[in-house]
């Protein structure tokens, strides 16, 4: 239990305020998230506490945050359409069937997350390259920069043709508009300055405390959390403790069609939670100059998806502005995560109507300043100093990341990455050429020889003036794939053609056994020496039938 909950903290107090203060600024993305699932956002909260306080128990980074919202509320959209349908088709119509259907999606979700952490899947996230990642955090900061301007808004309920009551946004104007930026200055201004003055107060909460106060006794009228969930369509912020959620069996059709149904909405929601998870937590990494588990993060997420859908609450993913909240307002420990779920509880529970009274402009405030602080600024300064490569990944990975979402983004950043990767070293491959005294003509070769490399491995020889006596050492190379294996076969066959003497020098047992398969006598050719190198070749002919 101990290696459980180690780092559960190191200083009490700032994992407490910090914990508070990302509770509060967990509210409307929380609620936000809901709204645009089309769920209750009860729900998205309840989601929110549970998912919060197992992934800070157990998860693989003391100080990250996860929460019920991030990339994966747009796929729960269609999953929710989708099911009402079905649900209103049976035989004995079911209403709100899509609701079912999404805890059921959780719940395999986090299934599959577990998975992903026993076969060890969280490791790969440290081969994502440096610029993906910058490109990342600068794309978000702009995603969540966006997502705090739409706040300047009212929902206002229309009435369609169809009878269905839709929520059209109208952005403030005037005094109203005038006051809200008024506010989200004066936070802003109070998170810039307080630390300069004293470090024993936590900024972001002091912050919201002062704009709420402002605003209560001065009698403002202005957006607070409890007007924004209203005009959202909710009722509110009160709730109750989550229970077990036994309607879902009793409405869900157990069967392979509805499993059919939910696994490519599970799969994707997975996935994009994951990414999400582990990118943050390798921001949290840097930030803090200390290392995360991420299998095991793996497995706190999907506990914490399974159990949410269990308990009747939405799925979720780790949270980049209020993990780096949490971070600047010194929580490290894993205190600072369970006090933001209990802290959250506390506010549906008992609370409800002192927090619908903080302003939608001090929660603004401190996520602009969250903003500040991720977004990579170094960036444009380092922009003509880095490859052209590596800035190309860096821009496209941002610009994806706004367009489109977070995991298209990483992927097309590693795909990029990677063919940059393969072109640069294929151009590393060199052949030192040198003449023995009895007139041998050796090739050193130097680089990898794969298959991005092997047109200019080609290149190298010349079989129609070379002398009689070839020998091709491969003691400063590695042949890394088939293709490698193949294109080593084409010039020993080149050079038979000639009628000239071919020896191989320095390659591994695996590139000896390849080579042999197809061609046995090549056994008269290849030199084996205690200097040969061992190393594995990207390929599975090895345990194919000739």
């Amino acid at each position: 239990m101990a290696k459980i909950f180690n780092n559960f903290t190191k200083s009490p107090k700032n994992d407490i305020l910090a914990g508070i203060t990302v509770s509060l600024a967990m509210i409307p993305e929380v609620v936000a998230f809901a709204f645009v699932a089309g769920i209750d956002p009860l729900v998205a909260l309840s989601g929110a506490f549970i998912i919060g306080l197992i992934t800070a128990l157990f998860g693989g980074r003391p100080g990250l945050i996860s929460g019920a919202a991030g990339a994966v509320a747009v796929i729960f959209v269609d999953l929710i359409i989708k099911g009402h349908e079905k649900g209103m088709a049976f035989e004995n119509p079911v209403e709100n069937m899509g609701f079912y259907y999404l805890f059921a999606t959780v719940i395999l979700m986090g299934i599959i997350q577990i998975g992903a952490g026993v076969f060890k899947i969280g490791k790969f996230v440290r081969l994502i390259p440096h610029p993906v990642m910058m490109g990342f955090v600068n794309g978000l900061a702009v995603v969540i920069f966006i997502a705090q301007v739409k706040m300047f808004s009212h929902k206002n309920p229309v009435v369609g043709e169809d009878g269905v009551t839709r929520y059209v946004s109208t952005y403030m104007e005037g005094t109203e508009l005038w006051t809200m930026i008024a506010l989200v200055l004066l936070t802003m201004g109070i998170i810039w300055l307080l630390p300069k003055l004293t470090k024993k107060i936590p900024a972001a909460l002091t912050a919201i405390i002062v704009t709420t106060a402002v605003v209560v006794i001065s009698g403002m009228e202005v957006s607070t959390v409890g007007s924004y969930i209203i005009e959202g369509g909710g009722t509110g912020l009160k709730g109750e403790l989550p229970t077990f959620n036994t309607d879902l069996w009793s409405n869900l059709p157990i069967n392979f069609k509805t499993f059919q149904f939910i696994l490519p909405y599970a799969f994707l929601a997975a996935a994009v939670g994951l990414i999400e998870s582990l990118m943050t937590m390798n921001l949290v990494d840097e930030l803090t100059e200390t290392r995360g588990s991420g299998n095991r993060e793996c497995v706190a997420q999907g506990a914490g998806n399974i159990v949410s859908g269990l308990f009747g609450g939405t799925g979720g993913c780790g949270m980049i502005g209020q993990t780096v909240i949490n971070i600047n307002a010194g929580g490290r420990g894993r205190l600072s995560g369970v006090m933001m779920a209990i802290t959250l509880l506390t506010f549906l529970l008992f609370t409800d109507k002192l927090i619908e009274q903080v302003p939608i402009a001090a929660l603004i405030g401190v996520m602009f300043m969250m903003v500040i602080d991720t977004f990579a600024w170094s960036s444009f300064r380092i922009l003509n100093k880095i490859p052209k490569s590596d800035a190309a990944v860096l821009i496209t990975v941002s610009v994806v990341t706004v367009i489109f979402d977070l995991a298209i983004a990483v992927f097309v950043g590693v795909i990029i990455s990677a063919l940059v990767f393969a072109w640069e070293s294929a151009k590393r491959i060199r052949a030192r050429k040198r003449i023995e005294d009895d007139g041998t003509k050796v090739y050193e070769i130097w680089g990898p020889l794969f298959f991005g490399s092997v047109t200019d491995f080609n290149k190298k020889f010349d079989p129609k003036n070379d002398p009689q006596k070839i020998k091709i050492d491969f003691i400063e190379s590695r042949v890394q794939d088939h293709s490698g294996i193949e294109a080593l076969r084409e010039v020993v066959n080149k050079y038979q053609a000639q009628g000239k003497e071919v020896k191989l020098t320095h390659l591994s047992p695996e590139c000896k056994e390849l080579l042999m398969r197809r061609n046995p006598e090549f056994d008269t050719i290849i030199e084996s020496s205690v200097e040969d190198p061992r190393y594995h070749i990207a390929t599975d002919l090895l345990d194919a039938e000739v």
